[in-house]
C-alpha cells in the first residue's frame, strides 16, 4: 500500500498493489491490516456506490454535521474524477484550503476525506462509478453543502464550470462566505 500525504496533512492518498496475470488482476481495495497506520482507528460503516453518465457532473461540496460526521475513503471503480476536500475545521491553519487529487480506475488511487472536511468531486468522462467507504451512517438533518464553484474557495476545477451538471440540490447550495462551519 502506497501512501502520500498532501499538503493540508489529514488528507491522505492511498494507492493499494495490483496483482496482475494473465489472466486479469487481483486488488486488496480495503485493509484494516494494510491501511491501518494510515487510516488509525477509523472504522468504516457503510458502503456507497454514484454513478454519474455525463462528463462534468459535480456531486458536492458536501458534508455532514456532528454527531453525524463521516470520514470517506473514495476510490474510482469505472472512469476519471477530480476529488476535491476543503478543510472547514474552525481554528485549523489550513481553514477554507482546498486540495485535490485525480482518482481513476486506472491509477487505483483513494482518497480519504475526514470529517471536518468539505467533500466533492468531478467527473472527467462519462460513465463514472465511484464507490466509497463512510465512517457513520446518513443522517439526513446533519446533511449539507457549499457551493462547488464559490468563488471564495477558489477551486481549480479541471473542467469548465459552466457545463458542470449539477442536481437540484448542489445549485441551491450557498457560497462558502455564507457558511457556517459546525466542526470544531
Amino acid at each position: 500500500m502506497e501512501v502520500a500525504r498532501l499538503s493540508i496533512p489529514d488528507v491522505i492518498v492511498l494507492t493499494p498493489r495490483k496483482f496482475a496475470d494473465d489472466r486479469g488482476y487481483f486488488m486488496e481495495t480495503y485493509s484494516a491490516r494494510s491501511m491501518g497506520d494510515a487510516l488509525g482507528e477509523m472504522a468504516f460503516v457503510q458502503d456507497n456506490e454514484s454513478f454519474s453518465s455525463e462528463t462534468y457532473t459535480v456531486r458536492g461540496l458536501h458534508y455532514q454535521a456532528p454527531p453525524y460526521a463521516q470520514d470517506k475513503l473514495v476510490r474510482v471503480i469505472r472512469g476519471r474524477i477530480f476529488d476535491v476536500v476543503v478543510d472547514v475545521r474552525k481554528g485549523s491553519p489550513t481553514y477554507g484550503k482546498w486540495v485535490g487529487a485525480e482518482l481513476s480506475a486506472e491509477n487505483r488511487a483513494q482518497l480519504l476525506a475526514p470529517r471536518g472536511f468539505l467533500h466533492g468531486f468531478m467527473t472527467l468522462e462519462p460513465d463514472c462509478l465511484v464507490a466509497y467507504k463512510v465512517s457513520a451512517f446518513y443522517d439526513g438533518p446533519s446533511d449539507g453543502g457549499v457551493r462547488f464553484d464559490s468563488p471564495d474557495l477558489g477551486i481549480a476545477w479541471p473542467g469548465p464550470t459552466d457545463k458542470a451538471v449539477l442536481s437540484d440540490k448542489d445549485k441551491a447550495a450557498p457560497d462558502f462566505s455564507a457558511f457556517e462551519s459546525p466542526f470544531v
